[in-house]
């Protein structure tokens, strides 16, 4: 879990009521926080990866307002509707092939306030940590805090060449070179290819042509330095998709917002293109939440009133609306994007203790539900027929789905990693991995597992419905289409139910050696040869046989079975 280190004096001065130092355990149990261990000033805090608000003073104290009925709703300067803005960025096109999107805000201290010591510090830790999650590592978004009464608009985006550039780093002394840069400076040497291709690197300019940064790797001095004492900062993100930089600049945005700061849009203007206001970035976002959903997920009719002071609680501004409501979402609550999220925080705003659960009267105790004993059920008759239990994880890599070709199980839409890029529609996806991954081990080799996949349903909100398949795969000399057919034959002789084979071609099976196996007419198991081809690139040297099995189509036909 994310983790942060919190001063616990900026804390208090940031919360109109005192708390007591006993009551931190409660009220973020209450939460997605935990309270890691205290040392004096320094709070140590986790939190789960969709609440990275709370990992700064200000996202927790706004948080800590609401439960302690301090504040309400959004904060007040937070802009409902956002003015024409006063700053643009002139994004070139030469800068597609790298990181094409940008976004950014301007923040602008209250009358009676400034950018202290404290804040920037606070500002700038925040920054690295959304740099460690959101950002990952600064691949997928990176963020800049620049001076913007020392700096002159527009701002320019664009590609330049290396030779040629000059600046002072923001940790230097001296003005250097583009080329020097790239080849002496240590952060040059960790992000450089994420911001240069060839003979160009990408550059932010105010149109006096000071240098502000070379996202995503280091801000300059002269133009990207915020210091103690300034009034005004212009924030800004690149990265590689619209809504990434989106997010990155509105949970940065809480930081400054729980301080009263006012919050102006910053345009993009691109050629070709109609120009973006950025309204979306710095203004609340509508999310519906139906009475009727949050009546089915919480189990009881809340009145409307008690509903919207819960979320009122959570520091979302909720309006009545055609049967339910609609509420107001801050830019740094990217976790709230359908009425489930918030009917989650509904239920989380109750604060109910952890004393208070109550386990109902029952005559029975808990067992495993009877689909689920048959899938274990069919998991041990694998084990008695030799097979060994691989654990295999329901994400796979592009890699191996490359291999197998159409069609395409569903696709994570912000992978961690190409490793775990797509969610597995057949077992046999993870199988080749199993295989590639015991090529040093002798054969034959046999294995089989019962596990989930997901398979395509665009009448989910998901895109996906999760299954249960077995599959077991031979690798062997002589291992052949005939043996995985008598396995299937006997998993269904055991179901007591009749099948139907018929050849089909299989996707990594061999042409004329795949076939599919259907009940009822419905198709309930495939069985097939591998291609030499995939086997010789995952290092297999001998004949491997496939089978898997629907066991969510067969359920209803076990459970007709097994009745009186």
């Amino acid at each position: 879990m994310p983790q942060s280190v919190l001063s616990l004096d900026r804390l208090r001065s940031l919360v109109p009521v005192p708390i007591a130092e006993t009551a931190w355990d409660d009220l973020l149990f209450a939460s997605k926080a935990e309270l890691e261990g205290q040392d004096g000033d320094a709070l140590t805090l986790s939190v789960t990866p969709d609440r990275l608000d709370l990992l700064s003073e200000g996202g927790l104290a706004l948080y800590l307002a609401g439960v302690l009925d301090a504040a309400q709703g959004l904060p007040p300067t937070l802009p409902r509707t956002a003015g024409p803005p006063s700053v643009t960025f002139e994004v070139d096109r030469s800068v597609d092939p790298l990181r094409p999107c940008i976004a950014g805000a301007l923040v602008r201290a209250p009358a009676d306030g400034l950018l202290d010591a404290d804040l920037l510090e606070e500002a700038v830790r925040f920054q690295e940590i959304l740099h460690a999650t959101i950002g990952r590592d600064r691949r997928a978004a990176s963020l800049g805090i620049y001076p913007w009464e020392r700096l002159e608009g527009p701002i320019r985006y664009a590609a330049e060449p290396v030779e040629g550039l000059r600046l002072v780093p923001l940790d230097g002394e001296e003005e250097v070179t583009g080329s020097k840069f790239f080849s002496e400076h240590p952060y040059a040497a960790r992000y450089g290819a994420l911001g240069r291709s060839g003979d160009r690197c990408l550059v932010l300019r105010d149109h006096a042509g000071t240098v502000l940064s070379l996202p995503p790797i280091l801000n300059a001095r002269a133009g990207g330095e915020a210091r103690p004492g300034d009034r005004s900062l212009l924030l800004e993100s690149t990265g590689l998709e619209e809504r990434t930089v989106r997010d990155a600049v509105g949970l940065l945005l809480v930081v400054f917002a729980a301080r009263g700061w006012e919050i102006e849009p910053v345009a993009v203007r691109r050629a070709g293109a109609p120009v973006d206001p950025g309204a979306a970035v710095v203004t609340p976002r509508p999310v519906d939440l139906p009475s009727e959903l949050l009546r089915s997920i919480t189990g009881e009719a809340l009145a409307s009133a008690e509903v919207e002071r819960r979320l009122s609680r959570s520091r979302l501004s909720p309006h009545p609306a055609d049967r339910g409501w609609r509420v107001d979402v801050p830019p740094w609550r990217p976790d709230l994007l359908t009425p489930v999220d918030l009917a989650e925080d509904v239920v989380i705003a109750a604060a109910l203790p952890a004393a208070a659960g109550i386990v109902p009267p029952s005559r029975t105790r808990g067992r495993r539900l009877a689909e689920g004993q048959f899938r274990r059920a069919i998991a041990v008759d694998l084990l008695g027929l030799g097979l060994a239990a691989p654990y295999t994880p329901l994400l796979v890599s592009e890699e191996v789905v490359a291999r197998l070709g159409e069609p395409r199980p569903l696709r994570l839409r912000n992978p961690v990693s190409n490793e775990f890029a797509y969610l597995r529609d057949r077992l046999l996806l993870s199988h080749l991995g199993v295989l590639a991954h015991n090529t040093r081990h002798a054969y034959p080799q046999r294995f089989g597992e019962v596990g989930p996949v997901v398979m395509r349903d665009p009448t989910v909100d998901s895109g996906g419905r999760t299954r249960y398949h077995a599959g077991l795969v031979l690798a062997a000399d002589g291992a052949g289409f005939a043996e995985a057919a008598a396995l299937v034959d006997y998993l269904l002789r055991r179901l007591d139910v009749g099948s139907v084979r018929e050849p089909v071609g299989v996707p990594g099976m061999i042409p004329g050696r795949s076939a599919r196996c259907r009940v009822a007419g419905e198709p309930v198991a495939e069985i097939g040869e591998l291609d030499p081809a995939i086997l010789t690139a995952i290092g297999v040297p001998v004949p491997t046989a496939w089978a898997e099995v629907d066991l969510t189509a067969l359920w209803p036909l076990a459970r007709r079975s097994e009745r009186p």
